[in-house]
C-alpha cells in the first residue's frame, strides 16, 4: 500500500462517521431556520439542542478530518449531543422537519459511538 505523505487513508468507518456529522449537521442548520420561525418558548428549548448538535458534529468531523488525538473523545461528546437534539426534536412529533432531523441525529449518534469506541 503506497502513502502519500504521513497520513494513511481514512478507514471506511471513519468516512461514513465524517458524512454522518455533516449530514446532520446541515439538518440541524435546515431545522434552526423552521424552528426560528415558530418562534415560542419551547422552541427556544430546541434551538439550545440544535445549536450544540450542529457546532459539534461540524467539530467533530473537522478532528477527524485532520486525524486529531482527541478524535476518539470528540465523537463520545458528539453522540451526545446529537442524542440530547434528537431528543429534543421529537417533542414535536408533528414536524415533518423536526423528524427528519431526529433521524440524522439519531443516525449521527450510532456511528460517532462506533468510533468513539474504535482506534482511530
Amino acid at each position: 500500500m503506497t502513502q502519500t505523505g504521513p497520513m494513511s487513508a481514512m478507514s471506511k468507518e471513519m468516512q461514513d462517521c465524517v458524512e454522518a456529522c455533516m449530514t446532520c449537521h446541515s439538518m440541524c442548520e435546515e431545522t434552526m431556520s423552521s424552528c426560528m420561525q415558530m418562534g415560542g418558548q419551547a422552541q427556544m428549548q430546541i434551538m439550545r439542542a440544535l445549536i450544540d448538535c450542529s457546532e459539534m458534529t461540524r467539530m467533530c468531523a473537522d478532528m477527524m478530518m485532520r486525524r486529531s488525538p482527541m478524535s476518539a473523545e470528540m465523537c463520545a461528546m458528539c453522540a451526545k449531543a446529537c442524542d440530547m437534539c434528537a431528543e429534543a426534536c421529537m417533542s414535536m412529533p408533528d414536524d415533518p422537519q423536526m423528524m427528519r432531523c431526529a433521524e440524522a441525529c439519531r443516525r449521527c449518534a450510532e456511528m460517532c459511538r462506533t468510533m468513539a469506541g474504535a482506534t482511530m
